[in-house]
């Protein structure tokens, strides 16, 4: 039996969103604890940020 071209586009779709559950945490700690990210947080862009953080928090 031979998959349709659907089936195997299900198939990519399904392996792609559980990877992306798999590795997306791991990314978002892998940024957080960046030192080009910590650098890069001065001057208006920490403005910017701290802002939309206590924006976000209440």
């Amino acid at each position: 039996m031979r998959a349709s071209t659907s089936h195997i586009a299900a198939l990519c779709l399904r392996c792609t969103l559980v990877a992306s559950l798999f590795l997306g945490p791991l990314v978002a700690v892998g940024v957080a604890r960046s030192e080009e990210i910590k650098i890069a947080k001065s001057g208006a862009a920490l403005v910017l940020f701290v802002s939309l953080q206590r924006q976000s928090m209440s």
